[in-house]
């Protein structure tokens, strides 16, 4: 009988397990809890949800709700249980915690596939197939063991500090403009959102006084070090920010011919020119702080955010290095990385990390060949994300429709167009259906 070993229980690993084992792998699934817990887990159950009880938007007109679909089709376990379990939330996907947890638990202690071992694992298996799914606050022995077995020592960050990132479709370029600075590049890769002094005070004075969100007690000041939030450095004065992040010499506006009096500059994230991120923006704000006092520079009034900044402790792989577009480690395929550590956010993309991780390693087993999820659909856009991510800094993401491909044509409206997104999308998933469910017992 084909066998595989899944480390860890959270979101990723229930749903790799339960995938391999649907197809007729025997899955040893080891889980550290109840001997040992995270600071961020209090209960021995699987699948444990920590930060909110909320999956987000169950709209098609939302990428989080656009992937949640995806799995549901497909088969998930862990969208079975949200559906069984879910509490009334408005439009948002909610469950009760307590509940949902116990359901997967049970679902997983049940199938006849599945055995459960309860202990710690310090290193990366040497043999068998393998599923790591360890979580965003792995750390200790298995770290400086994914670190050596990897063989790259930039292989695995500690820590997250990331700029906000928005969405071009949503930026007045009336107000901004291309450019990089002193002509130097392409043209295309900065977009430069210029203020005036009156501007700049009044935009400056609102990020000192904005609202900080708080540190986890599994967090430090390390999260701090080397890379100094945007608010704080604006707190050292009034001019810091237009000598280093906000400076504009040799970013003339186009429309003046001079330079402005500061300049915000957003760097292009992806190869389409979908997204771009606020350069030097890390930040520690409440997420409702950072769009209003975001949104006061000129050219972002209306901008969506894909990604609100973020500085927390989180241990996740430099995945385009040491993963392929199957979250394989490229160095033995027969490791599969799944969940947070990979760069996927977020309760639904861990998900969708450890689903595309079950039913490719399944497959692989079986000698068939690997389902590569197309880049139309969001499960498709995350494998992407984490494996061919092009930039200099790596860092963890959310499903948004800036990671999925453009339509070939303009639609008016951001919601129509979200909506012919996810058409096409769900579309591609059902060309791909049969493929996925070879093998896959009823």
């Amino acid at each position: 009988m084909m066998q595989a070993t899944v480390v860890g229980a959270g979101l990723a690993g229930s749903e790799a397990a339960w995938q391999l084992a649907q197809r007729g792998v025997a899955v040893t699934l080891v889980e550290m809890k109840p001997q040992q817990r995270t600071p961020a887990h209090s209960a021995d159950t699987f699948a444990e949800l920590v930060c909110s009880n909320s999956f987000r938007s169950g709209e098609l007109t939302n990428a989080a709700g656009l992937l949640k679909e995806e799995l549901r089709r497909l088969g998930s376990l862990i969208i079975q249980c949200v559906d069984e379990t879910r509490v009334d939330a408005g439009g948002a996907l909610a469950v009760d915690r307590q509940a949902f947890s116990q359901q997967v638990t049970q679902r997983l202690l049940d199938h006849p596939n599945i055995r459960v071992e309860h202990r710690r694992v310090d290193a990366v298996p040497e043999e068998g197939a393998v599923v790591i799914a360890t979580g965003p606050l792995t750390e200790g022995p298995l770290a400086q063991d994914m670190i050596r077995w990897l063989g790259e020592e930039q292989a695995l960050s500690f820590y997250d500090a990331a700029a906000p990132i928005v969405s071009f479709a949503s930026l007045d370029m009336e107000k901004a403009y291309f450019a990089s600075r002193y002509g130097k590049g392409t043209g295309r890769d900065y977009i430069n959102c210029p203020l005036e002094k009156e501007q700049y005070l009044a935009f400056w004075q609102a990020l000192c006084q904005a609202e900080e969100a708080p540190v986890h007690g599994f967090e430090d000041k390390k999260v701090f070090e080397g890379c100094m939030p945007v608010e704080v450095m604006a707190r050292r004065g009034e001019d810091t920010l237009r000598f280093g992040p906000l400076k504009p010499i040799g970013l003339p506006d186009p429309r003046t011919g001079r330079e402005p009096y500061a300049v915000v500059q957003l760097r292009r994230e992806n190869e389409q020119g979908t997204m771009f991120n606020l350069v030097g923006f890390q930040t520690h704000l409440k997420f409702p702080e950072q769009r209003r006092v975001f949104s006061m520079i000129p050219g972002l009034e209306q901008a969506e955010f894909l990604r609100y900044g973020v500085m927390h402790r989180n241990s996740y792989l430099c995945s385009p290095r040491v993963l392929d577009g199957f979250y394989r480690a490229k160095k033995d395929p027969r490791v599969f990385f799944a969940g947070q550590m990979t760069g996927v956010e977020g309760y639904v993309e861990s998900t969708a990390s450890g689903f595309a991780c079950g039913v490719n390693l399944a497959r692989q087993l079986m000698g068939l060949p690997l389902v590569a999820f197309s880049t139309q659909t969001a499960i498709g856009a995350l494998s992407r994300h984490i494996s061919s991510y092009e930039g200099g800094n790596f860092q963890p993401m959310n499903i948004n429709f800036g990671l999925i491909d453009p339509l070939d044509h303009r639609v008016r409206g951001k919601r129509n167009r979200y909506t012919e997104v996810s058409q096409r999308a769900l579309a591609a998933i059902e060309a791909c259906k049969g493929q996925v469910m070879e093998g896959r017992a009823e």
